[in-house]
């Protein structure tokens, strides 16, 4: 990422844990990939009942997906998580520890967590969307 995509937070607002509050974007091609489950290249399902596996191969996904565009997961600005609410807060941790292999965590993307009831699939604990800005 360079210099048109600033991710910050603003000291008039609450400390952020582990993201950014705001993105700003002067520059670039932006890229929004659509919300990526726990399913394989092949469509099958990852990690049947294991939150972690689960958001491993979302991140895989993701990461591919940036890729496909031109990118690398550095460019990515924004994650929104939805999560069902059946999975136990207590792995709630492995979503950032998943997440820190692929982003500065310096200067994270500007993220949103949503517990829901369900997912499409009862078998998906977990479904994660991006936008990225991948320079041209």
């Amino acid at each position: 990422m360079d210099k048109r995509v600033r991710l910050s937070s603003p000291a008039v607002l609450s400390k952020p844990n582990g993201y950014s509050h705001v993105a700003e974007v002067s520059g670039g091609k932006i890229v929004y990939v659509a919300g990526q489950v726990a399913l394989d290249g092949e469509g099958k399902q990852v990690a049947q009942d294991d939150f972690r596996g689960q958001v491993r191969q979302v991140f895989a996904n993701l990461n591919e997906a940036v890729k496909s565009a031109g990118g690398s997961f550095s460019d990515v600005i924004k994650l929104n998580y939805y999560c069902v609410d059946r999975v136990d807060r207590s792995q709630l941790p492995a979503l950032r520890e998943e997440r820190d292999q692929y982003v500065n965590t310096q200067a994270p993307p500007v993220s949103t967590l949503v517990i829901v009831r369900d997912l499409v699939k009862p078998e998906w604990l977990v479904e994660i969307e991006a936008v990225a800005v991948v320079n041209v």
